[in-house]
């Protein structure tokens, strides 16, 4: 008998639900068509190939799982239409029928009920959204391009969710962290490109890789193989014979894998080294550990620190110039790039086999820590704006002369150690003045501050989260390396072992190495004329202040610079071309001293007599009449500039 159209019709209704039914009872996709690896037992990895459109998570899962959820939503649902139907019916007809003769209360309830689930499902959206944001920014930046550089090799299809078979953890830069990445079973793929790509994109280096090839769970073990210290002390074994081999213009900023030692050469590499990181990510913990070892080798520093208390181990240390105020900062950086130009003319003179074999001909290292560059260039550019009279030009002459200071060459012996927390362009003055940067430590840096100094390092190594943990970028390369961490007091014991403790004084900005009469300002100081040079001695460079003293570098604080900070020492000391005021040289007691110069900048004379008492800075006396102390005048208006005031800011 000849089947009827419509009896064909119910034939293949009744075969399609019966195959759903058993589709359905066995955990597999209702319409029949297999996307991934699962098995009733096994969750899938990958997607099969020839397979198109996208690929829903459910079909990653193991049959017993779909099975799990159909049958607990079965039974949910018939429960509950079971209690509102049979249970209850009385009451439920009675609903219906009410709502059904009167639907206004009813309408009404669905709107503000309506309202009330779209305004849970946006904030439940939005604190999805903010909870999710960093997963999503981390598939985006590393575990999507990952995949799309390894479905190829493996033989996967670009459909597959990464998910299923890269691992990655988020803190996969971490020392201890693991990468597990799940391979095809087949393995027909060259293991070397799996391998290098893996490195590539993860940008890892010193890393191992463990294969696991046989059986069905076929998967590589990626590991660091080397890794720097997790914590690198002065007192650790060997750590302090290694900075005491230190060549002078290389100082230790740490170690590297394997404990490689990791320096900067300020005469070959980088004259100069631009520190990025945000606020905790231990800027003057590298300033402290690279300077104190300049001051230790015969540098002089000079610390432009506009928060004031950056670096408190400096303080009273010989060889500092510490300027807080930014009138102060103002002044030392128009007097240093003077001094780079005095230091060009020598220069001149020199044959270059000379300047190459004795830098030091030209003067003594100068180092200048510029701390927070985003604040301080503001400060000084308003500051200008302050003070500035009229014929004046409008851009703040501090300000041009670090960019002076940056372009000038390594022959000088003029260094900046510059600290900002977005290195913009704008920030330290434009694009050009940053390329003098050869060298940048970054530290807990973000992609974009990362394009923005080293766009030619890629990829892009991940940001560490681990303390003292920097990546210092030289030469087209950037080194995993953790930072020495010297406590305030050792570095400060670093750099007063060295050559300055037989100078209590400290060196101050470079004069002529013939005796000669300074010029009287800095107008003079640009167009004087250069002396010739003696001829070099046949003997190695001095070694310490004492010695260049001898060999007629004038080493004596001119009354332009910035005193030091020791406490007890005549830092206010005068060159012989240009002596201090008479006021200056003076020796008073307290309040004779508070009455005539001091009645202005210090509130009271308890308040100088508290100040003596308790303020580690306050100058020693210089001499003694009767019972009472007698002081320098010069020194404690140097104190009464230079102190800390209680209830300003840094903008007062």
């Amino acid at each position: 008998m000849t089947q009827t159209k419509f009896d064909k019709q119910v034939e293949e209704s009744a075969e399609s639900v019966a195959f759903r039914i058993g589709r359905f009872l066995a955990g597999r996709p209702l319409n029949g068509e297999r996307k991934t690896d699962a098995t009733f037992w096994r969750s899938g990895t990958r997607v099969l190939p020839k397979v198109e459109g996208r690929v829903s998570r459910s079909a990653y899962r193991a049959g017993w799982q779909r099975l799990t959820f159909r049958i607990s939503g079965l039974a949910a649902t018939g429960t509950g239409g079971y209690w509102a139907l049979w249970e209850n019916q009385d009451s439920t007809f009675a609903t219906v029928r009410d709502v059904w003769e009167n639907p206004d209360p009813a309408i009404a309830t669905a709107q503000s009920g309506g309202i009330g689930l779209a305004s849970a499902a946006t904030v439940g959206g939005a604190v999805y959204g903010l909870a999710t944001r960093r997963r999503r920014e981390f598939m985006r930046e590393w575990v999507t391009p990952l995949h799309e550089a390894l479905a190829v090799p493996l033989g996967m299809s670009e459909l597959t969710d990464p998910r299923r078979y890269l691992h990655v953890p988020r803190n996969f830069s971490d020392d201890d962290a693991e990468i597990r990445i799940d391979v095809p079973t087949h393995m027909r793929f060259n293991e070397d490109l799996v391998a290098d790509l893996i490195k590539k994109k993860l940008a890892l280096e010193n890393v191992s890789f463990t294969w696991r090839r046989a059986g069905r769970d076929t998967h590589v073990i990626v590991k660091k193989r080397q890794a720097p210290p997790k914590m690198l002390r002065l007192s650790d074994p060997g750590v302090r014979e290694v900075l005491a081999k230190m060549p002078a213009s290389a100082p230790l900023i740490g170690f590297g894998a394997g404990k490689k030692k990791v320096s900067v050469d300020l005469d070959h590499d980088s004259p100069h080294v631009l520190i990025s990181a945000g606020t905790g990510g231990g800027k003057s913990t590298i300033l402290r550990t690279i300077c104190c070892q300049f001051i230790h080798n015969g540098a002089h520093a000079y610390v432009l620190d506009f928060k004031r208390i950056s670096h408190t181990w400096a303080r009273g240390v010989p060889g500092v110039t510490y300027c807080r105020d930014i009138a102060e900062i103002h002044d030392a950086l128009i007097r240093l790039a003077q001094e780079g130009r005095h230091r060009i003319r020598l220069a001149e003179q020199l044959a270059d086999d000379v300047l190459e074999r004795e830098p030091w001909r030209v003067g003594p290292r100068l180092v200048i820590l510029l701390e927070e560059v985003n604040a301080t260039m503001g400060q000084l550019k308003r500051y200008w704006a302050r003070i500035r009279e009229s014929g004046d030009p409008k851009e703040s002459p501090a300000v041009d002369a670090l960019a002076e200071i940056l372009f000038m060459g390594r022959q000088v012996r003029l260094h900046v150690l510059l600290v900002a927390q977005s290195a913009t362009a704008r920030a330290i003055g434009g694009p050009e003045m940053r390329e003098n940067f050869s060298t940048r430590i970054l530290v807990r840096y973000t992609l974009n501050a990362w394009r923005m100094l080293v766009p030619e390092v890629s990829p892009i190594p991940m940001p560490s989260q681990h303390n003292g943990r920097v990546q210092v970028v030289t030469r087209g390369r950037a080194q995993e390396t953790q930072v020495l961490n010297l406590s305030n007091e050792e570095a400060r014991e670093w750099a007063m072992s060295g050559v300055h403790a037989k100078n209590t004084t400290g060196p101050s900005l470079h004069q002529p190495p013939v005796p000669a009469a300074p010029p009287d300002d800095f107008t003079d100081a640009w167009n004087a004329h250069v002396q010739e040079l003696p001829p070099a001695p046949a003997t190695e460079p001095p070694t310490s202040n004492g010695d260049l003293a001898a060999e007629n570098w004038d080493l004596t604080p001119s009354s332009a610079t910035s005193a030091d900070d020791t406490p007890g020492t005549t830092g206010e000391a005068t060159s012989p071309a240009q002596p201090a005021p008479a006021d200056d040289d003076q020796e008073m007691g307290l309040r004779e001293a508070y009455d005539k110069h001091l009645s202005e900048t210090v509130a009271s004379l308890d308040a100088l007599r508290w100040a003596r008492a308790n303020d580690p800075e306050f100058p020693a006396p210089v001499g003694k009449r009767g019972s009472a102390f007698l002081y320098r005048v010069g020194d404690l208006k140097r104190w009464a500039r230079n102190r800390p005031r209680a209830g300003t800011t840094d903008l007062d």
